[in-house]
Formats: C-alpha cells, structure tokens, sequence
C-alpha cells in the first residue's frame, strides 16, 4: 500500500511540475553558436549579492556536470561574473550567482558550444566548466547560510526545432525506480504513443511516460483513406528478444471492418529496396527502450466509425501482450493517404513500397531479343558459350559515338573463360552440359550452365539486362579433396578494344602495356576496372556471396568493401594485365588454396558493355542548365532552359529531404513552365537531414537505415541523437545537419515514392546527383518514376574526384558507371585538374563520351577550350570567369542542332593539325563546319590545319576559315587556308569554315 501511495505522490508531483514550468520557444532570441540551444530563465525577487537556483531540469546528456554554465543578465545581456556551481546532475542542478541587477530575470545557458573544424563539417565542442568568480565573492560564501531563491520561470529553446519537450525530459532515478516497483511481474511495459511525439531517447524514460504510465490501450483518429501512424514504446525490465507486432481486424459496432492486413509494423514487416518481403524481430536490452512504428491503412470506402481490435505482440512467436486498438474513423477524405502532410508520418508505408521494380525497359533502349545463344540489346550483342561464359561481346557504335555502324566491333580475341589449375600446374578441364535459358523477358534474358569433373563443378547462373548490365553467379564446388594452384577467370581483348583503362589504382587514360595488382579493401575501394575504346569496352567488378555496397564520398574507411572470400583468398588474389601480340589478357586469379569435399565458392562478377547509348548532341546544344535558385526572369534572360535548384535554398532547404517547402517549390516549378523552363532538384542517397519528419521513426531501425558511427557533429546532433550516427554535411546558414545512410536499405523505397510524388503533385522534371549511395536497381526505378507519363526525367550526376584516401581511391566514372545508362548529363567535376592532365583522361574519366554521355566542367570552371573538343562548357552561374553564355551564343550564331561530332578520337577525323598535342574536332553540316581545336602542349605554338575537303564535303576553292569573336575565349579573326595558326598554352579556337 505504501508502494502504491508514493507511486500516487510521484504522479502529482510530476503533473504539477510540467503544469507550473512551462517549456517555451525564443526564436533566435540570442547566439547559439555561443550560449548554446537552451537555457533557462530564472526570476528574482530578493535582496543581497547571492542569489540560489535549484532547477530540476531533467537533462538528458551525459556527463552535465563537464559542461560550462553562463549566466546572463536579462536586463544588459552581460554575463555575470560571479558563479558558483553547488551541485550538478542530470536530474538537477544547484547554482549560486551574484544578482548584478537586483530583482528580475537571469538566464542560465547550460549547453554552450563552439564550432570547431570545417564550416560544413563542424565538431561541436561544448565548453568545460570554468571560474571567473571573484575570490572575495567565493569567500563571502557561507554554506550554511539561506540564501534568497531564484525560481525557475521557464524552460527555452532557441526554436522549435531544438526543444526538448516533451519525449526528451527524462524521469528521475527515483520515479523510474517506482515505476518498475509497480510491476514486479512483468517482462517490458507498453507505452502507446501519438505519432506528433517521437520517441527519442532508448536509455531515459520521458517524465511523460511516468505521468500518463503504461497503457493497455491505444485510441487514434484518422481519417477515411489516411495511413495512420502511432507508436508503441516498449520499455523492457528484463532482456527481451524476438519481438514482432501483429494485429486483429478492426470491427465497428455497425459490422463494418479495416482488415488486419491493413496493419503493419515498420520494425518487423520489411520489404527491402530489391523487393524481398521479410519479418524482423526485435531485440530489447534491459532498461532500454524501444519505439515500434505501426501504421493502419485506413481504406477509403470505410465508414465513419470507431473501430476497435487488438495489438498483438509476441515474443519468439508466442503472443505475449495484448493492447487493445481503438481507431475513430471521421468522415473526412483523404484521397492522397495523407502523404501531403508528412509532418504526421504518413509516409512510413513507402520504406516498404515496391514501385517501379517491374524490370521494364526504359526508353531508349529496346527489348532483348534472343536468336539461338546469341543476345541482342541497343547497339550490342552478347553470344553465350556452352559453358554459360560469353564467347562473344559485338559493339555496333560508331567511332564518333554519334550513331551505329553495319559492322559489328567483337571486343573478344577469345571467349572469356575460367581457368583452373592444379596443384602441379597442369589446367583442369570441365565438361560443361550446356547452357539452358531460364528467362526470356524483354528486360532480362537469365540462363544457367554446369560445368563438372570427378573433382570439381562449376554451376554458372547469369543474367543480361536490356541496357547492357550481366550480373554471374558462378559457384564451385569440391566434389573431393583436392589441391589447386590457382582459380582465376580470363578476360581476352582484341587489343583496338582495351586501348584506355580505368580503375584498379589507375587514372583514367591509356593502358598500360602491363599492370599488375593487388586487393587492399582497408584502405582502396577497389574491385574492378573499365577497359575498351570510345564505341566499345568492358567495366566488371569481382565480388562474391558476401558483397555489401561501401560507403562512399568521404566516408569509404568507416564501411569499406569485404574482402571476397573466392577471389582476394587472403590477399593471394590479385589482377594483372599483359598485352601480347593479338590482344590483351586481363587475368583475375585468387591464388592457391585446397578444398576439402563439399567446399563451394562464389567466383561472382558483373559486367557492363559500353558503350550504352548514342550520344545524344542536340540535347547537349539545347539544353542549358542554370545552377542556382533564381527568379524565372533571370534565368530566362541567361539563355539557360533547365534550373537546378540545390539545396540550402528557400524552395529546398534541407538536404536529400525536398518535402518541407514543396508546396513553394511548385509555385516556383509552375511558374518556370509558364516561361518554357524546366525544374530539377537536388535530392540523392548518401546522407539525410536532420528535419526530416522520420527522423526518429528510422532511427528506430538501429543501422538499418543510418550507419553506426561516433556520433558528434553539430550540436542539433548531440544534444538529440546521442550517439551511433556518422554527421555528414551541415549548412550553417539554416543549421541543417545531416547524417549518413548506412547503404543498401529501405529509404531506396521512400526515395522512389517521394520521387514519384514530386514528380505527379510539384511538377519536377528531374533530378541532379550530388555523387550515388544506391546500386543500379534504384537507378533504374527512379528513371521508371520520374519518366512515366510524359515526364522528361532528366538526370545529371555531380561527383567530387573519388581518387583520395577518404574515398578508397577510385575514379568517379568506373565508381558510378552502372548508373551511366539512366544519365543525362555528367558534370565530372569537383576536385578534378583540368589543366595537367592529358586528352586521355579528359575522354576516359571527365567527358562520358565512351558510355554514351556528354558533360559540363565544375572545378574553377574548368579549361572551357579544352572542355570543346568534347563539346563541354562550365555550369552557370557559380564559377567566376566561367560564363558560358559566350559559348551558347556561338553555337546559335552557327546552328549547332543538327551537326554531326567528329571528334579528335575518330580515324577519319576531317580535320587535323600539325601538332600531335593539339586536337581538333568537328562538327559538321551540310556546307559548313565548326573546328574546335585545344591544345596540350608545354608551350605556345603555330599549328597548320590538315583538311580532307572531300569528307568535310566542302570546296576548298571557296572555304573562308573565320574565329568567330567569343567574349572570354577568342578574338575574331579571319585565316587563309595556308595560315599557321597561334595556339596558346593551354588554349584553343573555335573555328568556322564554310
């Protein structure tokens, strides 16, 4: 009965402490980056030199007693001097300060901060206490002494955002001590909660929860349609395991009913971002709690009514408790689900979605088409061997990448094939019985092969997709003990066809005549490479049954790639390239090993066959990005027919998370479309907001969503996640501060419904990649979504130079060439030297031209004459001296829709200079050509023009050779066909002749 009565006594106290001091907002009523996010205000009404302040401030950070307290005085915001920290707890603190301005208000700064490292990568650092007191105050001090009480008025936060009331005032030791008292028998106790309060803390219980207590029951209002989210907060008083949430039709007192289907819980019912449904438990530590999300799709034809069933949750599939649910359905219509308001997480349903995973081809590639073992797809053919290993992989792109040629490029001098040898070096032959086709679907032709001796059996299971993707599955099994010195897999080139290299530790450029390498997966993100020529080549990637997708952009050393157990064999693997005299051999062996019987290996790997498309030259003239947020008139005057709004802007605030303005961004897309312009939006994977409304919802999942990490970061971070996160961009204009996604998860779903939703109700037109953190399967379904309905769906990818420690030193075009077929435009980019490489790399890694694409320069708005011969120019309008309205202007003056691109690569190229260092490419029409030529050789020089009029169909008799005046590039001027021209370092011209 005492129990029960201090229990009682604890409930009063509580409510009537949360009903005295109320928790209130200041909206940037002083400086945070100084005094921190929180404070409290006390109000004095006594006399003498010390006042003393007890507040029961129930903080929920660690260690409070390591960091500063500043007092102010509200009057004269100065700080006052004299301080004396008595005591401080998380659950209270006891201070004594001298009252500089008599009777009146003091504020009390319990979490300042200062921002160390880089601006968008901040290290909030909170301030160690310090004494500024003077001695002779200190002194005056009497412990014994009663002195004059300063009551605390209120709690404040510097905004909404940033408060902690009310799931982060934490219960005292003494009420959470009662509350488990109370119930001796129980294994966890259920707190259901309303969706508007996430649960935020796993190692405090809420002063809420002591108040309100455990409940039995739960009542939610909904509407008619609406996907209704709550929480059940379960707060186990033992360790508890295996966990899962189901739920009982809900029934109406007039028969009607929500079918229990029409329930879930986001943290056991899971549909992962390649569409496998699962159902995941949930394991609970003592003492820690543990928000499951549930949602009720309420149907739109239900009845207005309260309908009533049950919760069941179970424990290793045994029910264990019961709540009863009580839905009261209005009559109000939601025809959208709710979903246009997020802020009441009516989106949690899409981190299940399956849409757009249908493999259905995307325009302009064409259906796979299947003749005997050979596989055509757009511009390729893939001839499969008995063994299910290609025998032949045929290329039908131009040289100049601008349409298709008659004759087939066979990129293969042999099939590619396995080799394995024994322990005394002798190959080992495997009877194959023939490769069976499994699939045939217009998107993905699938096929299967065994391969076998008394020894050893390879079973081969491969796929090719309609845009030029071929995942293998190969496992080999020991059938008996047996001793090898090498498994490895041989990739034959015709030499024309592995003419550049990229990857495996290499800038992109020409190959060379021998390379050997290494796996270092600590330290190199690494695993394949791209070999071939501008109209044919090969990317593949060596993995096995383990492969999980790395983090990357900075943060390739907190995930790196595994090791695969078949190909690195204990770093005895490794990767050499030797060229002979008909081709090129690339050998990827894994080294000696013994197999015991019933020993099987995954020799898995995928390959890409480029090029995927035509390059696509009218788009690049046509379509001109503006990159900044601008009113419509603007950039219509520019020139620019494209937007791209990033983030950190009024219509797109938060990073990777373009809900929360949206109904400004449409009013800015309709407009824009009124003026002819098109709109596209900054949104990836790779890290996520802070604001977004689901932020506690998915760190309900542990890693799933978000990677472990040591936390730190902003002070939004600290102060609200704790811990076991990895902060990533923050933009301290608006302190928008993200974390980074831990990978291949769920959020792929959410990211193609809320892609799908901008698209149909804010009239986007597409987005821009700031570097990718989802594989080729989201690609393709945020193509599908952004497509349908007439949508254009343009795509370009940004990406930082990945060849640096922190990014595993890989190259942005061999990392992100699986997304290459679903691109528009590159801009490659941020940290790459356009002035000291050469026109190899500038081709492989910058330009896309050898994978069907074309590009814009971004680093100090690259080397705009150089840029040319590839048909590039700088975005608009951040780099300074990088306008390329100049360059716009020429091609309309010329009319370069419609011109056919020859660029320097091709043999027949019409035009060439004298200088093998300076290149030149054409693009031609009927009577007419415009020459770009850029140079890369050390020094200034005079170059002479080597034409074949008969090619570039014009007569050299009436030919004039003009340089158009270009603002910032060129002057004008006029040349004679036998004139040397000069040429720069590091410059060029561009050249009319007609």
């Amino acid at each position: 009965m005492k129990q029960v009565l201090v229990f009682a006594f604890l409930l009063f106290t509580i409510k009537a402490t949360a009903q005295n001091i109320p928790y209130t907002n200041c909206d940037n009523c002083w400086l945070a980056d100084s005094l921190g996010n929180h404070r409290v205000v006390l109000s004095f009404n006594g006399t003498g030199k010390v006042a003393k302040a007890v507040i029961n401030w129930r903080r929920r950070d660690n260690d409070p007693q390591s960091k500063r307290i500043i007092i102010e005085d509200a009057k004269t915001h100065q700080r006052v001097k004299n301080v004396k920290v008595v005591s401080i707890t998380r659950e209270t603190g006891e201070l004594l300060f001298e009252p500089v301005s008599g009777n009146g208000e003091y504020d009390v700064y319990y979490l300042p901060y200062k921002n160390e490292g880089r601006s968008n990568y901040p290290k909030g650092v909170y301030l160690k206490p310090d004494n500024k007191a003077d001695s002779e105050w200190l002194g005056s001090l009497n412990n014994n002494k009663s002195y004059p009480l300063a009551t605390v008025k209120e709690f404040q936060s510097i905004d909404a955002f940033n408060s902690f009331y009310p799931m982060e005032v934490i219960a005292t030791q003494a009420e959470t001590e009662a509350l488990i008292k109370k119930y001796p028998n129980e294994k966890f106790l259920v707190f259901p909660e309303d969706r508007m309060y996430s649960i935020r803390m796993t190692k405090d219980l809420p002063q809420r929860w002591i108040a309100n207590g455990p409940q039995a029951k739960y009542l939610g209002k909904a509407a008619r349609g609406e996907h209704f989210a709550f929480q059940l907060g379960v707060y186990a008083l033992q360790d508890i395991d295996g966990l899962q949430v189901s739920f009982s039709d809900l029934r109406s007192a007039g028969g009607k009913s929500i079918p229990a289907t029409k329930a879930f819980c986001i943290n056991n019912n899971q549909v992962t971002y390649d569409a496998h449904h699962l159902t995941k438990s949930v394991d609970v530590k003592q003492h820690d709690i543990q928000p499951l999300w549930c949602q009720v799709d309420v149907p739109t034809e239900a009845s207005p009514a309260l309908y009533k069933g049950k919760i069941i949750i179970s424990q290793n599939g045994k029910a264990f408790k019961t709540l009863d649910l009580a839905i009261e359905v209005s009559n109000r219509l939601l025809k959208d689900g709710g979903v246009s308001e997020p802020v009441k997480m009516t989106r949690l349903g899409w981190l299940n979605s399956t849409m757009a995973q249908q493999n259905t081809v995307i325009a302009p590639y064409t259906p796979l088409v299947v003749n005997g073992k050979t596989i055509s797809l757009l511009g390729r053919k893939v001839e499969i061997g008995s063994n299910g290993f290609p025998a032949q992989i045929q290329t039908y792109f131009t040289p100049e990448m601008t349409g298709y040629a008659t004759a087939p490029n066979n990129l293969l001098s042999q099939a590619l094939h396995f080799n394995i040898v024994d322990a005394d070096g002798k190959n080992i032959v495997l009877k194959d019985k023939g490769v069976v086709f499994t699939k045939k679907e217009a998107g993905t032709v699938s096929w299967s092969s065994i391969s076998a001796n008394e020894n050893l059996q390879m079973d081969v299971s491969a796929s090719l997709e309609f845009d030029g993707f071929v995942a293998y599955t190969v496992k080999i099994k020991a059938l008996n003990d047996i001793a090898l010195k090498d498994i490895g897999m041989q990739i034959p080139l015709k030499k024309e066809f592995a003419k550049y290299m990229m990857g495996l530790g290499l800038k992109g450029g020409y190959r060379p005549e021998t390379f050997e390498w290494k796996w270092d997966v600590a330290h190199k993100n690494q695993d394949g490479a791209w070999v071939g020529n501008v109209n044919g080549g090969l990317q593949y990637s060596l993995r096995d049954e383990h492969y999980v997708r790395p983090l990357n952009t900075n943060f390739y050393l907190q995930k790196p790639l595994l090791l695969p157990t078949s190909w690195g064999n204990a770093d005895k693997g490794g990767i050499a390239v030797t060229t002979g005299n008909t081709g090129v051999l690339v050998n990827n062996y894994s080294g000696a090993r013994t197999l015991k019987k019933g020993d099987e290996l995954y020799y898995n790997f995928n390959l890409l066959i480029t090029p995927f498309h035509p390059i696509n030259t009218d788009f690049q003239w046509q379509t001109r990005f503006y990159h900044a947020y601008k009113p419509i008139d603007t950039v219509k005057q520019a020139g620019a027919t494209v937007i791209n709004i990033h983030h950190a802007t009024a219509i797109n605030p938060n990073i990777n998370y373009p809900f929360i303005a949206w109904h400004e961004m449409k009013a800015y897309d309709d407009s824009a479309h009124a003026a002819g312009l098109k709109v596209k939006i900054y949104n990836t994977i790779r890290e996520l907001s802070n604001h977004a409304y689901e932020t506690f919802a998915l760190r309900s999942l542990g890693h799933e969503i978000f990677s472990p990490g040591k936390g730190g970061g902003f002070s939004w971070l600290q102060e609200h996640l704790g811990d076991d996160y990895i902060a990533a961009w923050f933009v301290p204009e608006i302190k928008d501060a993200a974390i980074i996604n831990s990978g291949m998860n769920r959020w792929h779903n959410y990211y193609v419904e809320g892609m799908n939703w901008l698209t149909e109700n804010v009239g986007i037109d597409g987005i821009y990649l700031d570097d990718v953190a989802f594989d080729r399967v989201t690609m393709k379904r945020i193509k599908r979504v952004l497509t349908k309905n007439g949508h254009p769906g343009i795509i370009d990818l940004h990406s930082a130079n990945q060849y640096n420690k922190s990014d595993g030193f890989n190259n942005s075009a061999n990392l992100y060439m699986e997304h290459f077929p679903y691109l528009n435009r590159l801009w490659f980019g941020e940290y790459f030297d356009y002035e000291k490489n050469d026109p190899d790399f500038f081709l492989t890694e910058v330009s896309g031209i050898p994978f069907g694409l074309m590009g814009e320069m971004l680093q100090g708005g690259g080397n705009k004459w150089r840029g040319m011969v590839y048909g590039m120019t700088n975005r608009m309008p951040w780099s300074d001296g990088a306008d390329p309205r100049p360059i716009w202007k020429a091609w309309d003056d010329f009319g370069m829709k419609g011109t056919k691109m020859i660029g320097y690569w091709v043999y027949s190229n019409p035009v060439k200079t004298d200088k093998a260092k300076v290149l030149a490419t054409v693009y031609k029409k009927d009577g007419a050509a415009m020459v770009s030529i850029a140079s890369w050789e050390n020094d200034n020089t005079d170059v002479k023009l080597k034409i074949d009029w008969k090619q570039l169909g014009i007569n050299p008799a009436k030919a004039t050779i003009t340089a158009p005046a270009i603002k910032d590039f060129q002057p004008g001027r006029t040349f004679t066909l036998k004139d040397a021209i000069p040429v720069e370092k590091g410059k060029g011209w561009l050249l009319v002749i007609k």
